[in-house]
C-alpha cells in the first residue's frame, strides 16, 4: 500500500484548526505534519519540520534516551501524557532556546501504518508562575518565622520597663511607707502600670493570632477545674464593685484547646464585669444535645443597643451611652474572643438588651472522657504579712535594669540576695556551695539561655531540689507546655512586687 509523507487534505484542514501545537510522528520519529502552530512554537517553518527527526525538536540531552522512550510507547500504544513543569521536559527551538513542554501522546492507525499525534504546549507561564508562587509561599514561611521571632522579643522585651517600674514602685513604697502623698503617687503608679500592660498584652495577643502563631491544642477537660480557676480569679474583682459572681459547678467536660477556651471566658467575665454596675455576673454550662455544650457568661449590666451588636467584635469599639458615660479598657477583648472563637472553630452568640444586661453562650464540642488537670505552674498567690525569716536568693536576671529594681525591692524584704546575669555565673556561684535558700530567674536570657536550662544546672550543682520563681513575658504555648513542678512557681510580667514577694514566701514557707 503506497504510503503518504502527509495526512489528505481534509485531515489537515482540521489539524490546523486546532489550537494547540500539533505533530504527527511515525515509528521511526519522522515528523510525518506540523501544524502552523508546531512551527511557530518551535521557530521554522512547516516544510522544515516534515520529513525531520523529531528529535531535532528538542535539547541534545534528550536526544539519546528518546529512541528507547519511542520503542516503549510504540510497543503498548496507549494514549499518555507527560512533561510539564514538574517533569522537567524542554522542546528546543530553531535557535537552540529551550522552554518546557506539555505532551499528550495519542496513537491512531492510518493507512495500516501506526502513527502517533503528539498535542504540545508551551509551560513557560506555568513554570514561571509556579516559582513565582514558590517564591511567594517561601517569603510567608520567612515572613512567618520572623513573626513568631518578633512576638517572642516583644512579648519579653516591651515587658522588661514595665517590670522594672513595678518593682521599683514596690520597693519605694517601702522606703517611704507612711507618706500619704507617696502613697497617693505609687497607687496611681500601680494602676496606669496594669492599663499599660493590659493593653500591651492584648495587642500582642492580636498579633499573634493574626500571624497564626498561636496553634490549638485540642484535649479533653474538664470544666469544673476551669470554672474554679475563674472563681478564684475573679471573685475579688467582682467584690471589690460590689458584684456577685455566681459560678455554678459543672461536672461535664469539653474537647477543645483548655488555654484558649479560658482566654474566651476571662475576657468574658473582664467585659461582663467592666460593664455591670450592680447586681451580679455568672457563670454556668448546660448540656445541649449529645454532642454540644453551651457555657455561658452573663451579667446585669449596661446591655448593649441594638445597633451596636454588629460592632462589638471590632477593634477599640465600645459600647457607650447613659449607662456607661465613661470608656473603660480600650475596646480589643471582644477582638481577641472572636479570633480565639473562629481560630478553635466554635461558635458564639450574643443577647442583650440595653440597660438591663447581656448574655455571651459559647458553644464547645462536648469530651469523650473526663480529663485529669496537673496544677498549673502559673499559679500566682498573694501572701500577706511580714517576709518568712531572711532567706538567701540567687537572682538571675540579664537587663541590668530590672536585676537592679528585683535587688532592691527583695533587700527592702530582708533577703540576702546574689545577682548575677547569666546561666555560667548562677552555675560558677552554686558550685562555690553558698546558702542559696531560693533561685528567680528570668525565663528569657542572651545566648538563647532560659530560666529552665539555670534552674536545672543550678539544683545540679548543688545537689538538691532548690525551690525556684520563674519570671516570664512569655506567652506562648512553650510557657505552658514546661513539665509540672511542685518545686517552681511562675510568674508572668509585669508581676507586681507584692505578687512576687507573695510567691516567694509561698515557697520559702512551703514544706
Amino acid at each position: 500500500m503506497a504510503m503518504h509523507l502527509v495526512p489528505p487534505e481534509e485531515i489537515r484542514v482540521d489539524l490546523e484548526d486546532l489550537p494547540d501545537a500539533l505533530l504527527v510522528v511515525d515509528e521511526r520519529g519522522t515528523i510525518r505534519f506540523a501544524n502552523r502552530n508546531a512551527a511557530e512554537l518551535f521557530g521554522r517553518a512547516p516544510h522544515e519540520l516534515q520529513g525531520q527527526s523529531v528529535e531535532v525538536l528538542m535539547p541534545a540531552r534528550f536526544r539519546a534516551g528518546h529512541s528507547t522512550h519511542r520503542h516503549k510507547f510504540n510497543a503498548r500504544r496507549t494514549a499518555r501524557a507527560m512533561g510539564g513543569s514538574r517533569l522537567d521536559l524542554f522542546g528546543q527551538r530553531a535557535d537552540g532556546s529551550e522552554f518546557p513542554v506539555a505532551i499528550s501522546l495519542k496513537p491512531i492507525l492510518w493507512h495500516a501504518q501506526w502513527l502517533t499525534v503528539a498535542a504540545i504546549r508551551d509551560m513557560t507561564s506555568r513554570v514561571e508562575s509556579e516559582r513565582k508562587l514558590e517564591e511567594a509561599l517561601e517569603q510567608a514561611r520567612r515572613a512567618s518565622v520572623a513573626k513568631s521571632r518578633f512576638l517572642a522579643t516583644a512579648s519579653h522585651d516591651l515587658r522588661q520597663p514595665l517590670q522594672t517600674l513595678a518593682l521599683l514602685t514596690g520597693a519605694l513604697r517601702r522606703v517611704v511607707p507612711d507618706h500619704p502623698a507617696a502613697t497617693e503617687a505609687l497607687g496611681q503608679q500601680d494602676r496606669a502600670i496594669a492599663s499599660m500592660s493590659h493593653l500591651m498584652d492584648s495587642l500582642l495577643d492580636i498579633c499573634k493570632l493574626e500571624s497564626g502563631a498561636v496553634r490549638a491544642e485540642r484535649n479533653d477537660f474538664t470544666l469544673n477545674a476551669l470554672f474554679e480557676e475563674l472563681r478564684q480569679e475573679f471573685a475579688s474583682v467582682a467584690a471589690s464593685k460590689g458584684l456577685t459572681l455566681e459560678v455554678t459547678a459543672c461536672e461535664e467536660s469539653a474537647c477543645s484547646d483548655v488555654s484558649l477556651v479560658g482566654q474566651i471566658l476571662r475576657n468574658l467575665l473582664s467585659n461582663a464585669i467592666k460593664y455591670t454596675r450592680a447586681g451580679k455576673v455568672a457563670l454556668r454550662c448546660m448540656r445541649e444535645s449529645a454532642a454540644s455544650l453551651r457555657i455561658e457568661v452573663l451579667d446585669t449590666g449596661v446591655g448593649i443597643a441594638a445597633d451596636d451588636l454588629r460592632c462589638i467584635f471590632d477593634e477599640f469599639f465600645q459600647v457607650c451611652g447613659p449607662h456607661n458615660p465613661m470608656r473603660e479598657g480600650y475596646g480589643l477583648g471582644l477582638s481577641i474572643v472572636q479570633r480565639l472563637v473562629t481560630l478553635l472553630d466554635l461558635k458564639l452568640e450574643v443577647q442583650s438588651e440595653f440597660g438591663r444586661g447581656s448574655v455571651f453562650a459559647l458553644r464547645v464540642p462536648v469530651g469523650r472522657k473526663p480529663a485529669r488537670r496537673a496544677r498549673p505552674l502559673g499559679v500566682q498567690s498573694r501572701v500577706n504579712g511580714a517576709a518568712a525569716r531572711p532567706a538567701a536568693v540567687l537572682l538571675v536576671e540579664d537587663d541590668a535594669g530590672v536585676r537592679n529594681a528585683t535587688r532592691m525591692l527583695l533587700q527592702s524584704e530582708g533577703y540576702a540576695i546574689t545577682a548575677v546575669a547569666s546561666l555560667a555565673d548562677a552555675i560558677e556561684h552554686a558550685r562555690q556551695d553558698p546558702p542559696v535558700n531560693l533561685l528567680l530567674s528570668d525565663y528569657h536570657l542572651g545566648n538563647n539561655e532560659t530560666g529552665t536550662q539555670v534552674i536545672a544546672s543550678v539544683r545540679e550543682a548543688l545537689g538538691r531540689p532548690l525551690k525556684a520563681v520563674l519570671v516570664t513575658g512569655d506567652t506562648s504555648a512553650a510557657i505552658q507546655r514546661l513539665p509540672a513542678d511542685a518545686h517552681t512557681r511562675i510568674a508572668s510580667k509585669p508581676v507586681t512586687a507584692e505578687e512576687l514577694l507573695g510567691l516567694i514566701r509561698e515557697l520559702l514557707t512551703a514544706a
